[in-house]
């Protein structure tokens, strides 16, 4: 088993979000993160991450509380939220270069420009992020993905920003680490293959506050 959450309860302000709320995620298990807008989906990820202290309730990670383990979790999580986490005045390569350097993964040229190539950012290597469309920056970000080490990949909307084809390929790159025994709590606007098929479903709409 990796992650599982026990009587897990948010609050924001004097506002309950979700209470209660059980789930486990084992290895090799996709699990799509459903509510309306509001619900308190970014949240929960947040806190899943240890970014965010849920008012009550356990995390555990492979049967530890997160908060016990501190770097170890950290080593094992990828977490990409809404915003890109990237910086702007840095080019695509120097950004996912920062980012292997602070997660500790040990990759040479080759495997940055390969990544970012794969990706679909031949030829914008060097160029600075803030000069990208916003397809190309979310790709930025998304390179992270094909180089990481972690074992559980939280990802808060994914497939913002992306066309078509990026929407296949990311669903491609998500699938590959399912089937390498790696987990994903992912979140959605977009009705995709990969989120549409067998998956576990987790709703925090008020009506549905449990494992689904």
């Amino acid at each position: 088993m990796m992650l599982e959450v026990k009587n897990l309860t948010c609050t924001r302000g004097d506002r309950e979000l979700f209470s209660d709320l059980s789930f486990k995620l084992e290895n090799s298990q996709l699990m799509r993160l459903e509510g309306t807008n509001g619900s308190g989906k970014t949240t929960l990820l947040r806190t899943l991450c240890g970014l965010f202290l849920a008012d009550e309730g356990e995390i555990l990670w492979d049967g530890v509380e997160i908060k016990k383990q501190d770097e170890a979790f950290r080593k094992e999580l990828l977490y990409l939220g809404h915003q890109n986490a990237i910086k702007s005045d840095l080019t695509a390569y120097e950004n996912l270069k920062l980012n292997c350097l602070m997660s500790g993964i040990n990759v040479s040229q080759e495997q940055l420009m390969d990544a970012l190539d794969t990706i679909g950012l031949f030829a914008f290597e060097d160029f600075p992020v803030r000069t990208l469309s916003q397809g190309q920056k979310r790709r930025v970000a998304l390179a992270k993905l094909l180089l990481s080490k972690a074992k559980l990949w939280i990802l808060d909307e994914p497939f913002v920003a992306l066309d078509a084809a990026a929407v296949e390929q990311l669903q491609s790159i998500i699938a590959k680490h399912v089937e390498s025994g790696g987990g994903v709590i992912l979140t959605t606007h977009q009705e995709v293959p990969l989120t549409s098929g067998e998956l576990v479903r987790i709703s925090l709409n008020k009506e549905k506050t449990s494992h689904v």
